[in-house]
Formats: structure tokens, sequence, C-alpha cells
């Protein structure tokens, strides 16, 4: 065979290899230079997905061919994990099929429904006002006997796991259906025994979590307030007059201490001048408060001040006589401290 022709052969051989590795390495080689979090919202059109991964990707312009032979032009929304080495291919399909990494949602003692959407708001695509009226929604408060007051109890805090795009009723009842489970046989039952339904449990845990940060006081406050309702006395907690002044004054509003002209506001929420619990809980409660409830200490302690000995703690009594001692001692600190308001 001529010398010229086999060298054509060669070149050609050659010319065919370098472009069928470089088809290769457009479609199958590393892609992605970075391990990335990659967030596309249900409304992002092709142009904005290709801003969005063009800082992630090698070349944009071999994504852009690989994704045009797959005939895929329309991202699905949703939180997507790309690996650093991942193919055009792989980052096409992933996007594609809406192949989305799950996020870990978290929320833990936001005292108002409004501050809790705008929590969750921040950790999945739904806003906080549509995630409001989702939990606000008159059909959904009806069916499982809710109101806007009370919906908030729903919500025990934790970390769950949610697709990033998940629509607002969806979370709502995904977090309801948690909130049934976190209602097992055993928390029902202590309930009973308590004569308290959920609500009355959570409400009770609410003033629990407000009067005391301590994990291990909190059975015996839950303690006291149980004694408290089955003689038929007024509760007395401050966190519930903390509640009404900020109810009245704003969620800014801050209260160093609370003063005897308070204790007169007229209010379903003031248990100085109503027998009971509140119609609701006053703040979001979590499990250790509940738990403190339906676990809480057996004893004869019927009043209780902060400790100024040991700050963040109480001083327990089980005679008006050594209640009236403790607060005396409580108020000169105040004052010594000039602690007004």
């Amino acid at each position: 065979m001529n010398k010229n022709i086999i060298g054509s052969l060669i070149i050609f051989v050659m010319i065919l290899s370098f472009l069928g590795y470089s088809l290769y390495q457009k479609i199958y080689g590393n892609s992605v230079a970075k391990n990335t979090n990659l967030y596309i919202y249900k409304k992002d059109s092709f142009e904005i997905l290709q801003q969005k991964i063009k800082p992630f990707v090698k070349d944009l312009d071999d994504f852009n061919w690989v994704a045009n032979k797959k005939k895929f032009n329309t991202p699905k929304g949703g939180h997507y994990t790309l690996v650093k080495g991942m193919s055009n291919n792989d980052l096409v399909n992933l996007l594609r099929i809406g192949a989305q990494t799950p996020v870990q949602v978290s929320f833990n003692n936001q005292n108002t429904l409004g501050a809790f959407v705008k929590r969750i708001s921040t950790q999945i695509e739904s806003d906080s006002i549509s995630l409001y009226k989702s939990f606000t929604d008159k059909n959904f408060l009806s069916k499982y006997n809710l109101t806007e007051k009370t919906v908030l109890q729903i919500c025990i805090p934790n970390t769950y796991e949610f697709y990033w795009t998940t629509s607002p009723e969806k979370f709502r009842n995904k977090l309801f259906e948690y909130y049934n489970t976190f209602w097992n046989t055993n928390r029902k039952a202590k309930a009973k025994q308590l004569n308290l339904t959920q609500t009355e449990v959570i409400t009770l845990a609410s003033i629990v979590q407000k009067e005391t940060a301590k994990l291990k006081e909190r059975p015996k406050v839950a303690g006291l307030y149980l004694n408290r309702l089955k003689k038929g006395w007024p509760l007395q907690a401050d966190p519930t007059i903390i509640y009404v002044l900020k109810e009245n004054k704003g969620p800014d509003f801050v209260v160093k201490r609370v003063l005897t002209k308070d204790l007169a506001i007229k209010s379903p929420y003031n248990t100085y001048l109503n027998v009971g619990l509140p119609p609701s809980l006053i703040a979001m409660a979590d499990k250790s408060s509940i738990d403190a409830v339906l676990n809480a200490e057996n004893h004869n302690y019927y009043y209780m001040c902060a400790d100024v000995d040991h700050i963040g703690y109480h001083k327990f009594a089980k005679s008006l006589r050594q209640h009236n001692s403790n607060a005396l001692q409580y108020r000169r600190w105040l004052n010594k401290n000039g602690i007004r308001r």
C-alpha cells in the first residue's frame, strides 16, 4: 500500500479518535468542578438555570450541547446536590427528572406563628405569606378543631426532612402527621391520667417552658402548676402576663420585670385574674416541656420565685408565708440591680 495512503489513514484514525475522545469527554467526562448545592425555583427558565450552574461547570457550552441533544430545556425546581466530577450527562439527567436532595428543616421555640413561618421560609422555597395562609386556612382549622391561636401546637420543634419545593399545604400536613405520631399511645394515656387534653397539655407546657430554661427543673415547675389546677387556684404564671404585654405592645417589647399593675390587665391570658389554663399556648412548646408536664414531679409545692442565689433557677415553697419571704428577697435583688422593667 502506498505510504501516502497509509499515512493519510493513520492521520484519519487519529483525528477520528481525537473527535471520539472529545465527544466522550463532552458527554461523560468530568464537568462539575466542585461540590455545591443548587437551588432551582419552579419559575426558573433554562436561561436562569444556565446562569446558576455556570460557576460550577468547567464548560457551559458543553453542558448546553448535551442538554440540547437530550432535549432538555425546562428545568424542574428543587434542591440538587452537585458532586465534583459529575458529567454533563449525569447533570442533565439529574435536572431533567428532578432528582432532588431533601433539605433538613429545623425550628425551635418560635413564640408566634408569624415568627415560625418566617423561619421556615428561609429553609424551603415557599414564602412566609403562603405558609401563614396554609396554617390559618379555615377549612384545615375547622377539620381538626384548631384555631389561629392553637394551630402552633402542631409544630413540634425538631429537625425534619423535606423537599425544598414542598408546597405550604404539604408542609403543614406533614407537620400535622409528625404531631400525631408524637402523640403516641403512651403520651395520650398520661394526658388522660392528668385529665387534660393534648391542647391543654401543650398550653401548660408552653408556660413551663417560658418559666424556666433549665430542663431538669421543668418537671418540678409542671408539678407545681398541676397542684394549683387541682386546687382550683389561679396559676399566677408571670409568663402569661409577659405574653399579654407583648400582645398589647408588640413582640419586640422587652419585659425584664413584671409589675404589680400588670397583674390587673384584663385578658383571658392573665392567669392572675383567671382560674385555669389560658385559651391557648403562649409560645411553641418543645418535647422536653411537653414531657415535663406528662411526667411532672409529685410534690406539695404551690409557690415559686426566682432564686437570686442560683440565677436561672427557682425557689419553691409549700406555704404562702415562705413564698412571701422568697419573693421579698427577689424584689430586693431586682431593686438593688436597678431592674425596673
